[in-house]
């Protein structure tokens, strides 16, 4: 079991969103620490099912202590939705970004509080991991990296700090030698963030294609949803949820071939339903919700 504790965020009300059969079945596409899948599952019928994934091997073990036949976890990203069955699916919840767990354990290298190895994926197994990329991308590979993904103004700083560091004094191998790096290299910073914030939130995404997975896990719970199926995605930033908010527009519209201008528009696949905030009391309690956004939408017939 988990030393690190995770409050799950918008527990109540993602299940409530998702819940449309209680017979169906539905798919848990970041199971985390599964306190949205055990929710589900009580309020599940005897014939309803639950599927979740998870890249995390801790995440994968947590779900092996859940004995309940109607679930199921694969140890796999979310991009993989795509290989369930067409249109065999009631609901499909994404609960985005990195776990309490994982931010916590210094050993999986998420967080500049505390010293761990540079490593950040979320499948320690599988990949390249923040430190191997540092010590070989060039210049201006890491600016572009953190510039993009972690919004940062003093990307080409940051870059030139980390290659300045490793011709001289060798590669960087822990989360504290690259926080003290960039607290060096960025000069003003936001009231109450580290100036560490955004290049780790950057490397996170990066090593983990975590945008690249988002969009293609998006685009396969389309095929995989039945009509009146919810999609139901709780994002932590503001580039998951513009991926949330620009997939769920695209499809909430009838599109017209403006190669065939009198053919009949091909109808929208999606409808949105509701946006949802952290109440004050959740954000009191828990303020790493304060920055969460949920987004229902519900697949339509077409």
């Amino acid at each position: 079991m988990d030393t690190w504790q995770h409050t799950t965020v918008l527990l109540n009300e993602a299940v409530t969103a998702l819940l449309t059969k209680p017979d169906a079945t539905y798919v848990d596409a970041t199971f985390g620490r599964g306190g949205h899948s055990r929710l589900l599952l009580s309020k599940l019928g005897p014939q309803g099912r639950l599927i979740a994934f998870d890249k995390d091997p801790d995440a994968v073990a947590e779900a092996a202590r859940i004995a309940d036949a109607r679930f199921s976890i694969r140890h796999e990203g979310f991009r993989s939705l795509g290989e369930l069955p067409h249109g065999s699916v009631a609901g499909v919840l994404m609960d985005l970004g990195v776990s309490s767990p994982q931010i916590d354990n210094p050993s999986r290298g998420f967080s500049f509080r505390n010293e761990g190895p540079l490593d950040m994926r979320m499948d320690p197994t599988r990949g390249q991991s923040a430190a191997q990329f540092l010590a070989t991308a060039p210049v201006e590979q890491m600016a572009e990296v953190i510039r993009d993904y972690g919004e940062e103004r003093f990307a080409f700083q940051v870059a030139k700090a980390i290659d300045a560091r490793r011709q001289e004094r060798g590669p960087l191998a822990t989360t504290t030698e690259l926080a003290e790096l960039v607290a060096r290299a960025v000069k003003t910073r936001e009231p109450g963030q580290d100036p560490a914030t955004r290049t780790f939130q950057a490397l996170r995404i990066f090593v983990n294609a975590e945008l690249e997975e988002l969009q293609e896990a998006l685009d396969a719970s389309l095929t995989i949803l039945q009509p009146g199926g919810r999609l139901v995605a709780i994002a932590f930033h503001s580039l998951e949820d513009r991926i949330v908010k620009q997939f769920i527009a695209k499809h909430s519209r009838e599109v017209v071939d403006r190669r065939a201008p009198f053919a009949p528009p091909k109808a929208m696949k999606l409808r949105a339903l509701e946006r949802v905030k952290p109440s004050a009391q959740e954000v009191a309690a828990n303020p790493r919700a304060r920055s969460a956004i949920m987004r229902v939408a519900e697949r339509t017939d077409a």
